[in-house]
């Protein structure tokens, strides 16, 4: 039984709680792995070393932490595909989807290597008689980062890139069911030159979690789960005082108009509301044809497309997605399908009973069409997070466009269409953070950033780009004045720049 260990102050500790966690293979549905889970003491130990870590590393000046940032970028690229290997075998998405999971937070890897210029603050000359004022983005200091499962490399560089880069420490508090690749990471930074104790690693279930809501050390905390954890996490993280950015859950709606190209809304809704096997908080499990006409269409492009799917393994080539990443998620999943047919939506292809030959104790779903859908089901309303894509008819324009509006989440949306004039009202008006055009996974490029609104979004700041960088920095305004001559007289008067 291999064991995974926490990465605390440049090096492998052992767990010393005696708890563990299971870790699965999704591909074969058995444990490959066991990973040590914290109890407050080594959340400590962790602290410790970032406290200490962090003194020296926040005086290193913005040039010389980017390099470290690029060698990191060059270690990574260099081992690609062993990193996306080892994530495949824990998560269970096909391997060139997690090259796309490595790649997408490279990128943010890549604008924090611009940090030099990011930092640079604000400054006014003679605001006043002899007085000048300018700005300086300083460090928190220690802060953590709690990632999903479903974006074990992504996601964690999309919080720890921006926060070393500003010279804070970071740990980093990953899922517990895909854990190896978060501590390869770290065992990267180490390598392309982070001094020890900047990028701590520490693994855990609730308990940990609420230590490092609790812990006084900790000045800030970024959260990815789901809506009701991170709702909870956001207020406990601010009953302590501390800076929170948490990211919830998604129901992302497709809308496609009557005049848009069907080939490409096929396609895309493919990749988007499949791949992965729908564990993305920015997939399209729902989509929105206006008019009976299109509805139609759509219904049976869709029936043709997913018979051409197929499910296979992980390392398989030609599989367009592999397993869910566990047992018990795929229970979950199959609930979610039955409730959908109890509540009295027409299941169009029902991808439940699959197994796959020679993996018959695999977490495999096949793909899950549903139809006729209505607002008010709960299979609507909650987030399924697995292969299962649903058809919601509306009439007109204005009401697909209430439905995301409408909606408790509001991460993303996309709008399929050849208009212009309808393309650009529906990303006026529609309320929901992030909007694509024919773009049916709209994730914003590393120098923009990404977050949601209402359920999906708790915090004032986004997740990386500029909102990143403010979000791991606290900004000091001075205000200075060099007299001519020495003071003549007392002044009581609040300053007032004259």
């Amino acid at each position: 039984m291999r064991d995974i260990e926490h990465f605390i102050g440049g090096r492998s500790v052992a767990g010393t709680s005696g708890r563990h966690g299971e870790v699965f293979d999704p591909n074969a549905g058995r444990v490959q792995a066991r990973v040590a889970l914290a109890d407050a003491a080594e959340l400590d130990r962790a602290v410790a070393s970032a406290v200490e870590g962090q003194r020296a590393w926040a005086q290193v000046n913005p040039q010389r932490r980017a390099r470290v940032l690029f060698e990191f970028k060059r270690l990574l690229e260099r081992d690609m595909d062993a990193l996306a290997h080892l994530l495949s075998s824990e998560h269970g998405k096909v391997l060139s989807d997690a090259r796309g999971d490595l790649q997408r937070g490279l990128e943010v890897i890549e604008f924090s290597c611009g940090i030099p210029h990011l930092l640079k603050g604000e400054y006014t000359q003679g605001a006043g008689p002899g007085i000048d004022v300018f700005s300086a983005r300083q460090p928190l200091g220690v802060v953590a980062g709690i990632t999903p499962f479903n974006f074990p490399a992504m996601i964690p560089m999309w919080m720890f890139g921006p926060a070393i880069a500003s010279g804070n420490a970071f740990i980093l508090k990953p899922s517990e069911r895909d854990p190896s690749v978060p501590v390869r990471l770290a065992e990267l930074m180490l390598e392309a030159g982070l001094p020890e104790g900047v990028l701590n690693v520490v693994h855990g279930d609730k308990d940990v979690v609420e230590a490092i809501l609790a812990h006084p050390l900790i000045k800030a905390v970024s959260f990815v789960g789901s809506s009701d954890i991170a709702q909870q996490v956001y207020a406990r993280g601010a009953a302590h005082g501390k800076r929170m950015q948490c990211m919830g859950g998604a129901k992302n709606h497709g809308i496609v108009l009557p005049d848009a190209d069907i080939d490409h809304v096929i396609s895309d809704l493919m990749g988007a509301a499949y791949g992965s096997a729908g564990e993305r908080c920015m997939a399209l499990p729902v989509v929105v044809p206006v008019g009976e006409e299109t509805a139609e269409r759509l219904r049976a492009r869709l029936v043709e497309a997913i018979a051409e799917l197929r499910v296979g393994t992980s390392f398989d080539a030609d599989a367009h997605y592999g397993p869910v990443v566990s047992a018990a998620h795929k229970a979950r999943i199959e609930d979610y399908i039955q409730m959908g047919v109890d509540e009295g939506a027409e299941l169009v292809v029902d991808g439940r009973g699959f197994q796959l030959p020679g993996h018959e104790d695999g977490f495999f779903l096949k793909p899950c069409l549903f139809d006729r859908v209505t607002a008010d089901m709960r299979t609507y309303r909650e987030e399924i997070f697995g292969p299962v894509l649903q058809i919601v008819r509306a009439d007109s324009f204005e009401q697909a466009m209430e439905l995301p509006s409408r909606h408790q989440y509001g991460n993303g949306v996309t709008i399929f269409t050849r208009n212009g004039d309808a393309a650009r009202e529906f990303a006026d008006r529609v309320e929901v953070g992030m909007v694509g055009i024919n773009v049916p996974i709209p994730v914003p490029v590393a120098y923009h950033g990404f977050g949601g609104w209402k359920r999906s979004g708790f915090g004032d700041l986004n997740q990386y780009g500029m909102d990143g960088v403010r979000f791991y920095t606290r900004t000091k305004i001075v205000t200075q004045r060099w007299p001519r001559g020495g003071a003549t007289e007392r002044d009581f008067n609040m300053p007032m720049m004259k």
